[in-house]
């Protein structure tokens, strides 16, 4: 069983934020001295890096959740440790989506990306950070900031700068293997290659990458057969070089086999059929050269690059690579430089909304004010009522009177319940 594996689900979880501490300042000459309780430490991110050493994702198949360090609880005026971050390496092309959402939270094309997933808890503040002129000595600290969770997942969308497309039998492994080192697994029947091949070519001091994609079929656009599941891989190439065999085994029509493949990239995405194209008509050792002729006549009335080649005898190979080179370097020149190699998750602006509960009584939804529950240590009254303050300077006390509640009415905040007052 092959070991390439393009897609799958993994849990990440990054570290909550270790709890602030409160102190006192406590010295034998310093009968009065005021809070010194510190900070906690920062919950540990979680971290993708783009590695383009790395060829598949199966790492995560074997190991699907990831958990982050927790930040350590200050102690009086020694601030928390930093919990440990997690730093994991995916192939150049992986693409990532949460799979709630269904978003797409990022694409690590370019190798050294990096981009965090998970990012770590805040650390708690502690009682020190809460001095101000009309509470002097508060009694309280605020807890470490929960870590975030996220479902996603990750799709290998192969990078290669020409893309081998064609249907099975087509002789696209055995031209990869005669234009570069790759070693694909060749056959002579059907659905030999069932896993992408990259292979390295070398001409003329340059170098460009070529993948050989896994036969497409009718209907590949509409997931019959390998599908969607190798048509992705295409997309991420500059060029297509579609394989025809211009004498096939079954005695199909070499110019009804082309509309078929080029139909069904047409298909699945306009973008990738509008790709630059090279025709590659293979085994041309197979047919006489008036057979030849003809069938090259036919093809001509396309209007793309075309060159009869037999891959499995090294006929007119050379013109070939220079053509695929000369149409790599146009891509490349034409595409837009891309510098930044640090992806920051995009700041979605949290709505406060406060809706009628099931359980009779209010909630209110929002992230933000979750996590400033989640943070409040809920058994210290001086705390509940700065939580209180913070909620009324936010508009939440007066949406929620808006909303018609009254004294003493229930209100939830995520997993808190709490009963509502007008009162601090």
């Amino acid at each position: 069983m092959s070991n390439f594996i393009d897609e799958v689900e993994v849990d990440f979880t990054s570290g909550t934020g270790g709890s602030g501490a409160v102190g006192f300042h406590r010295e034998k000459h310093v009968p009065r001295g005021g809070p010194n309780g510190s900070d906690g430490g920062k919950g540990g991110d979680i971290i993708l890096i783009a590695e383009q050493h790395k060829r598949t994702l199966y790492d995560f198949k074997l190991s699907s959740k990831f958990r982050a360090d927790n930040g350590v609880h200050a102690i009086l005026n020694k601030r928390g440790k930093d919990g440990a971050s997690i730093e994991l390496k995916v192939p150049v092309g992986t693409v990532v989506y949460d799979v709630e959402t269904g978003e797409k939270l990022v694409d690590l094309n370019i190798h050294g990306m990096k981009f965090i997933i998970c990012k770590g808890g805040r650390g708690g503040h502690g009682n020190l950070h809460y001095v101000s002129s009309v509470r002097q000595v508060p009694n309280f600290a605020e807890k470490g900031e929960p870590g975030e969770s996220r479902k996603v997942r990750m799709e290998l969308k192969l990078l290669a700068d020409i893309g081998l497309v064609g249907l099975p039998n087509a002789g696209k492994s055995t031209l990869l293997s005669r234009i570069s080192a790759a070693k694909p697994k060749i056959a002579d029947y059907p659905f030999t290659t069932i896993t992408p091949n990259l292979g390295v070519v070398s001409i003329a001091d340059q170098t460009f990458v070529v993948a050989d994609l896994p036969g497409l079929i009718e209907g590949a656009s509409e997931g019959i057969g390998l599908g969607h599941r190798f048509l992705k891989h295409a997309e991420r190439t500059k060029i297509l070089v579609h394989v025809v065999d211009i004498n096939p085994i079954d005695e199909t029509d070499p110019i009804t086999n082309f509309h078929l493949i080029e139909n069904e990239l047409k298909q699945y995405q306009q973008e990738l059929f509008d790709r630059p194209r090279i025709i590659v008509l293979n085994k041309t050792d197979l047919v006489s050269a008036e057979e030849l002729e003809d069938i090259k006549s036919k093809f001509a009335d396309f209007g793309f690059p075309m060159y009869a080649v037999s891959a499995a005898v090294g006929t007119n190979i050379d013109p070939l690579l220079f053509a695929m080179l000369e149409q790599v370097e146009k891509a490349e020149d034409e595409a837009p430089l891309e510098v930044n190699l640090v992806v920051k998750p995009k700041v979605v602006e949290d709505e406060i909304h406060v809706v009628k509960a099931q359980e009779g009584g209010w909630e209110i939804i929002s992230k933000k004010v979750n996590r400033m529950v989640a943070m409040t240590e809920l058994t210290n009254r001086d705390a509940v009522r700065y939580l209180h303050r913070r909620l009324a300077r936010m508009g939440v006390i007066e949406s929620l009177r808006k909303a018609g509640a009254e004294e003493g009415d229930t209100v939830y905040v995520g997993s808190a319940v709490f009963q509502f007052t007008d009162q601090a």
